[in-house]
């Protein structure tokens, strides 16, 4: 007794649907699939082939063919008793599973940073020694840490809730029943049944074997599939890819043998990604550059300069606190989490945060055919007897067939509903004997019969034409006419014996209709329009899959390639894939294979697919997608699951994280080019040994104008322009000539200013002027980020402009603030410098453009 399979999987003649996807990847060339092999190349019919017996313990033997001694009854499992004493002794499978961070991470994380420990230091000194206002920046630094916190835990909240609907639900047999539970419920000897495209999830012993293949390449690295008998060991981490089962668990939690490694490698995560690992590179340089500056400040406020005591403190602290891009990283954190929210509203889970970074890097999709372009199902429109064969009969082979086989993919489902078997204890019934579960590698199946219960037997296979036929074979001309016509076709044919597929003899097509995702035009056309190559890569009949995909408006769909015609060299293989779009007639171990080949040409590749064979193609990509109706294996494996099954939310994926990418990018250069100016600035002031021109309200109020509050909505705006590599470069080149040229600008300001005001109030007179053109020159470096530009973008510009006036016309403000222009002379000296130095911005930043593109 084994569990009905739930999820998709390949059809017999290569593609695959909404049934079970028993399909294994091979070290070697497949059945007829081997280099040199060619179309219609016969299969070895030793390879591959594991057959399962038949467990009708009522049927009479056959002389010629003698029936199997009858199957042992299923086994039970354990009772409701024994499995509440297993979770008394703490028995339970208690390994985390993927999941968003605890809440105390998430608090840990935003609170306890170098940055905010530094900033706090310095707010306690403040808070004793100068004015509130001069400690402005703390309570901005609080406000940022909590809206951090606040959008970490809404997407938490939205991660752990579509991992509920998205997890992988074993089946269990208990009490004599079979029942779905949680992978954190199974208790150490729980009866666990497996069917194909199951995950191993515990570590076990077969104890039902039904054909059962085991494919453990996660694990061991070995890709052939192992054929699995009662007693055999299966480990955790290992998947289902052909056949059906049940095994006992001897190894639960952490010391199943994947358990370490699962708990590692899958659990969710906001590092391991160029956009993360950049902004950590640029903050220890930052470190490094604002320690020893911040003590040479400290030693010229305080020891040089005969200053008042907490003025130069407040003056020391001011040159500090700018240094530092605290900013970024909750930004960054924020814009990761607000992504996560805006794809979960669409049903799509995204296990590993960088998986938003790294799809909007793509530059090629690789797609599945049935179950991406096409949705699962599909209806029998005709079946061709070939050869004068009995229509009638056919029609009883085709339902024997469907009902030999307890876990139908989705070809055979469409057999089993257009040609249902008779009933199994009425007249006229065929009895399976033996049976060959479908392999995607062997891209057939087949069963031996006893016919009408009288005795004679007949043997027969289902599964691709050009598979099971010699290439001259007068019905494949029939097959190709179609295909043209994006028809799926299987053949029928009669052998001798289950190992014989080589004397196969052709006696119907099955001709099968696909359905077309009504939205996948418009995807591709997405993905063509967004400079994305998109390769469809299926099992099925190349013709079939390119007219299918040409129905679709795929570019290249007309020019479609047999993947048993590629060649194995990886550049090879390479320049065939960047030539074509649409390739058939892929084993497992090809999907992975081409994969790595666009890999090693510089392209980043996403790979979509919901079946057993997609697995390991899914592992090996940049980014994994899984539909959510997937294998339990494809789901696991994958960075991205779409839970609503449409490929349509694909596009949404990539926009989102381009959107992220791209504006972190921009916004990234704001921060830097206030660190750098910061950076400058002090050594330009113990150099010259004057008084640091600012305090710490100064710089408050210049960051949230020209960098905080902009920062916010360039963050979040819409953005699609594919990620580039390089980050850091790609920021450093803008921020450092911008942040050179505004501490120039303003320190010339500043002399020129110590040099025209005189008396007591000079030094604020100073600090108005110098605080006057930086924040022109910082305005200019936000008005140059913010293009192109759009009504809000100019809007928010104007905003902040608007702001600093006020605050240089209301009295109040001009007071808490500290700033007040004095006099018309040195006021417009300042707007002149500025605007000289906007000047000397924009040809930096062309010439930055022209030597040192990205």
């Amino acid at each position: 007794m084994t569990q009905s399979a739930r999820m998709d999987t390949d059809g017999p003649d290569g593609s695959h649907g909404t049934g079970p996807r028993p399909q294994g990847p091979s070290t070697g060339p497949a059945p007829g699939s081997g280099p040199g092999s060619g179309a219609g190349s016969r299969p070895d019919a030793a390879a591959g082939t594991q057959r399962r017996p038949a467990i009708d313990a009522g049927a009479e033997l056959d002389p010629v063919h003698p029936v199997p001694p009858p199957a042992p009854a299923p086994a039970v499992g354990l009772t409701s008793g024994e499995v509440a004493e297993r979770i008394a002794r703490g028995e339970v499978n208690d390994v985390p599973v993927r999941s968003s961070r605890s809440t105390a991470d998430i608090i840990r994380g935003n609170v306890f940073t170098r940055f905010n420990a530094i900033i706090g230091v310095l707010w306690v000194i403040m808070l004793i020694v100068a004015p509130i206002q001069d400690s402005l920046f703390g309570f901005v630094i609080v406000a940022n840490t909590g809206i951090g916190i606040i959008q970490e835990l809404r997407a938490k909240k939205t991660l752990d809730g579509l991992a509920v609907i998205g997890e992988a639900k074993p089946t269990v047999r208990r009490d004599g029943r079979p029942a779905a539970i949680s992978t954190s419920e199974i208790v150490l000897g729980d009866l666990v049944e497996l069917g194909p495209g199951d995950k191993v999830v515990v570590d076990g012993r077969v104890v039902e074997a039904d054909g059962l293949e085991i494919d453990e390449s996660l694990l061991t690295g070995e890709a052939d599939p192992v054929l699995k008998r009662p007693g055999d060991q299966v480990m955790s981490g290992s998947f289902v890819v052909a056949g059906g089962g049940a095994f006992t668990a001897t190894k639960v939690g952490r010391e199943a043998y994947a358990a370490q490694l699962a708990e590692e490698a899958s659990r969710f995560t906001l590092v391991h990604s160029e956009l993360r690992s950049g902004i950590s590179t640029i903050l220890k340089y930052v470190t490094w550059m604002m320690v020893p500056t911040a003590i040479g400040l400290i030693v010229s406020q305080l020891v040089v300069k005969n200053a008042d005591l907490k003025d130069s403190i407040a003056r020391t602290v001011g040159g500090i606190v700018p240094m530092i891009p605290e900013g970024l990283v909750l930004l960054t954190s924020v814009a990761f989490a607000i992504g996560v929210i805006r794809l979960g509203r669409k049903q799509c889970l995204v296990q590993e945060l960088p998986a938003i970074e790294g799809l909007a890097r793509v530059d090629v999709v690789c797609l599945d055919k049935t179950g991406t372009l096409t949705e699962g199902g599909m209806d029998v429109t005709e079946v061709r007897p070939l050869g004068g064969a009995d229509g009638a009969y056919v029609r009883r082979v085709l339902g024997a067939l469907g009902a030999s086989d307890p876990r139908p993919n989705a070809s055979l489902k469409a057999v089993v509903e257009a040609h249902p078997a008779p009933d199994a204890d009425g007249p006229g019934r065929w009895r399976t004997l033996e049976a060959l579960p479908f392999s995607s590698a062997r891209k057939y199946s087949g069963a031996r019969f006893e016919e009408d219960g009288a005795g004679r037997t007949s043997t027969w296979l289902l599964g691709a034409p050009d598979v099971l036929l010699p290439a001259d074979d007068p019905a494949l001309a029939e097959v190709e006419h179609l295909n043209e016509q994006g028809l799926r076709v299987l053949l029928l044919a009669g052998v001798d014996a289950l190992e014989d597929a080589a004397g196969a003899r052709a006696t119907a097509l099955v001709v099968l209709e696909q359905r077309l995702r009504p939205d996948a035009s418009e995807t591709l056309a997405y993905f063509a329009d967004q400079d994305v190559a998109a390769k469809v890569i299926s099992g099925d009949n190349a013709v079939s899959v390119g007219a299918v995909a040409g129905k679709l408006g795929l570019p290249g769909a007309e020019h479609t390639v047999d993947a048993r015609t590629l060649p194995a060299d990886r550049d090879e293989m390479a320049q065939a894939l960047d030539d074509g779009a649409v390739f058939g007639r892929v084993t497992p171990q090809q999907k992975r294979d081409m994969v790595g080949a666009l890999q090693s040409r510089g392209h980043t590749v996403a790979m979509t697919g919901d079946g057993v064979n997609d697995v390991l193609a899914l592992k090996d990509a940049d980014i994994g997608v899984s539909m959510g109706s997937g294998s339990e294996a494809t789901r696991a494996v994958a960075q991205i699951v779409l839970l609503n099954n449409s490929f349509a939310t694909l596009p949404s994926v990539v926009a989102e994280g381009r959107r992220v990418i791209g504006n972190i990018t921009r916004v990234a250069t704001l921060f830097l080019t206030k660190t750098v100016y910061s950076v400058l600035l002090a050594i330009l002031v113990v150099v010259s040994q004057v008084e640091y021109p600012f305090l710490p309200r100064h710089l408050t109020l210049l960051a949230t104008l020209t960098i905080g509050m902009p920062a916010f909505f360039l963050a979040l705006a819409p953005n699609k322009e594919r990620a580039k590599p390089h980050f850091v470069r790609r920021v450093m080149r803008y921020a450092i000539p911008s942040g050179v040229i505004a501490a120039a600008a303003t320190f010339t300001t500043y002399l020129l200013a110590r040099s025209y005001y005189t008396g007591p109030d000079a030094l604020d007179a100073e600090t108005s002027a110098a605080t006057l053109t930086l924040f022109l020159v910082a305005l200019w470096v936000l008005a140059i980020i913010a293009r192109p530009y759009t009504w809000w973008r100019l809007l928010l510009v104007a905003t902040m402009g608007a702001g600093f006036l006020i605050v240089l016309v209301v009295p109040w403000l001009q007071e808490f603030f500290a700033l007040k222009l004095v006099g018309t002379t040195m006021p417009w000296t300042a707007v002149g410098v500025a605007v000289a130095a906007s000047a000397l911005l924009e040809l930096a930043w062309r010439v930055v453009d022209h030597r040192f593109p990205a």
